[in-house]
């Protein structure tokens, strides 16, 4: 996997990340991680990893720092990843083969296909995120079954292509709709989303779920 790059977003993660890097090390493949640049105990907490690390000096949210990270991926694949320990690296493998032998553009992660699951979602997470894939899939063909996960990989040749802008939560679902606008090849495989590591969970189920709604709407009405 000497080919693949992970973008890991971090912010106040020092319990966990030091353990999701621990699992990742004898892996053959380059590790990236954004940091919110005031964040210093979680920078200090992987400083022995062998991890290129990324200071965001704006912080301004969590797609702003996938944006950061991927733009500085020089291999041929990248691979979002979370810092808390939900995405189990033991799909990585069948990611990239998935992606390579199929020639996909991009591949995403479904906990609603097959053996997939969450031991992290709630009812209202659950509830949110069918209606949202629901919406997406009618409103703009994508035929995904968890438009909300972003255990994502693919192409950054194509990625760099999508001119992407949400600095937020709104990133899940405008990555996906743009890379259809493309016309793009995108499947989706199962995979289990395993419990964090440590710290709280930092999605706002009603202020995030807001703004994925507008961040919908509005690429509905001016398709950018």
């Amino acid at each position: 996997m000497e080919r693949l790059t992970l973008v890991i977003p971090a912010k106040n993660e020092s319990e966990s990340l030091p353990k999701v890097l621990e699992e990742l090390k004898h892996l053959n493949l380059k590790v990236l991680v954004v940091i919110p640049k005031n964040d210093q105990l979680t920078k200090e907490s992987i400083k022995n990893f062998n991890c290129k690390i990324i200071e965001e000096h704006n912080g301004k949210g969590y797609g702003n720092a996938l944006r950061t990270g991927i733009d500085k991926v020089e291999t041929e694949f990248f691979c979002i990843f979370n810092a808390d320990g939900s995405f189990n690296p033991i799909y990585l493998k069948d990611m990239i083969k998935t992606v390579s032998e199929e020639d996909l553009d991009f591949v995403f992660c479904s906990r609603y296909e097959g053996n997939g699951g969450s031991d992290d979602d709630t009812f209202l997470t659950y509830i949110g995120n069918k209606i949202f894939t629901f919406s997406c899939n009618i409103l703009f063909n994508l035929k995904i079954s968890d438009v909300l996960f972003t255990y994502v990989m693919g192409k950054t040749n194509k990625y760099k292509e999508l001119n992407l802008k949400s600095n937020d939560f709104s990133f899940c679902v405008e990555f996906p709709i743009k890379a259809k606008f493309k016309k793009f090849n995108l499947s989706s495989m199962p995979s289990y989303e395993r419990s964090r590591f440590a710290g709280i969970k930092k999605v706002n189920e009603f202020k995030d779920g807001f703004l994925i709604l507008i961040s919908i709407l509005k690429i509905l009405v001016f398709r950018k």
